[in-house]
């Protein structure tokens, strides 16, 4: 169980009206499944769509102000909407997650974006040719109670931060909206510690969640905030920088954590690209993806913190008191290893789901459950592997250039 006033929230997901999402991202599989993976808060994602607002508005009950519900689970309304346009000189592609405490929100909101220009009906992350910040401003007009959060901020295309299409700062990009920016979204290639060398990040909170496209990866990143699982609760939560700990993949398994050239299987690390003297792809010439780690070190004035190790309960803490945080191994990934078999078959989504029912959630089997609670309900083998993977006794070897990278135990 969750700890007395904290919840457990994912607000970042799709739906199946996004591009290259599951058709069985429906509003009854999604509450299933964050009930089977210990969730309290979840974002409806893809309100901007059409077809997937009208399911919304049939299936959510409103139980609070900005909080609506569908089998015990709380939802509060959510998008990703990916803005492109020109500034400085370049183009740029940011994108955006924005919450907003009511229908009648939403609806004007739809409509400053087809006002704009925006095909909704074409994808549930809609492409607007819109400024981050007068995205930012518009859903403020259109919701005083608005919330908004640049999402996977270091993604090299789409972060607002990132190597290929980024700003250098949160306020380069934001401009006088940029008070109203009280958090950012970490994306999968970094966690925390990679962000606290950051100056501009000092005063902000540091989110995780999950960016779903598939019921599988709901919640293989999570926020633990302190508050009521609600819209004001979430609000208050990111205004203080209430967060109890987030749940991070392991940085260097995500997508574009090193530098690379997929094309040409070239992946470095930050040292290997100094030391060639350019970013050039040593196979064909062409300029490699610059990753999320080089990145964030380009930005950093000290090293960025990415070796910390955890402490006793699996949390990696900052000095001087910041949230704190754990890398975790998704379960399905772990039992796949443990008993060599894919992380989606027959075999190990039984024992997954044994193991969940027995212990609460995967959450509690990942991040809570002792030694002795793991060795009665999945074996000796199986808890162990929970028990390194939550200490950091894993070898990661990096994603790089849209290719995730692979955690061996």
């Amino acid at each position: 169980m969750n700890s007395a006033g904290e919840f457990v929230a994912d607000l970042h997901i799709h739906s199946r009206y996004a591009y290259a999402c599951s058709k069985n991202l429906t509003l009854a599989g999604i509450a299933d499944t964050a009930r089977v993976k210990g969730i309290d808060l979840l974002a409806t994602g893809d309100f901007t769509h059409p077809a997937w607002l009208s399911e919304l508005e049939a299936g959510l009950e409103q139980v609070d102000y900005g909080t609506f519900r569908h089998s015990g689970v709380n939802f509060v309304l959510g998008t990703e909407v990916s803005c492109v346009f020109k500034q400085g000189g370049r183009t740029r592609r940011v994108h955006v997650l924005v919450y907003l405490s009511s229908f009648q929100s939403v609806r004007r909101f739809n409509t400053g974006l087809l006002n704009r220009g925006a095909k909704l009906e074409s994808d549930g992350r809609p492409t607007v040719k819109m400024r981050a910040a007068d995205m930012a401003a518009m859903s403020l007009d259109v919701d005083p109670g608005a919330v908004v959060i640049p999402a996977h901020i270091w993604t090299p295309w789409y972060g607002v931060l990132g190597s290929m299409s980024g700003f250098d700062s949160l306020e380069e990009c934001f401009g006088e909206s940029s008070d109203h920016v009280s958090a950012v979204e970490t994306g999968l290639s970094s966690d925390p510690a990679m962000n606290w060398s950051i100056p501009e990040l000092d005063g902000r909170a540091i989110v995780s969640f999950s960016d779903a496209h598939s019921l599988p990866n709901l919640g293989r990143e999570l926020t633990v905030f302190r508050g009521q699982p609600t819209y004001s609760g979430l609000r208050e939560a990111l205004s203080c920088n209430a967060i109890a700990h987030t749940v991070e993949f392991y940085p260097a398994e995500g997508k574009y954590h090193f530098n690379g050239h997929r094309k040409c299987g070239v992946r470095q690390s930050p040292e290997q690209t100094e030391e060639q003297g350019s970013d050039s792809c040593p196979e064909c010439g062409r300029a490699m993806t610059l990753g999320v780690l080089h990145r964030v070190r380009s930005l950093s004035p000290e090293t960025a913190e990415i070796a910390a190790a955890p402490d006793e309960y699996g949390l990696v803490r900052h000095p001087s008191g910041r949230p704190p945080f754990m890398r975790l191994v998704p379960l399905a990934e772990l039992l796949g290893e443990t008993l060599g078999a894919g992380p989606r078959t027959k075999s190990v989504q039984k024992v997954y789901r044994r193991l969940c029912d027995e212990l609460g959630s995967e959450l509690e089997v990942l991040a809570r459950a002792d030694e002795a609670e793991l060795i009665r309900a999945a074996g000796e083998p199986v808890a162990q592997a929970v028990l390194k993977a939550r200490m950091g006794q894993v070898s990661v070897e990096p994603g790089f250039d849209g290719e995730y990278g692979k955690v061996r135990l």
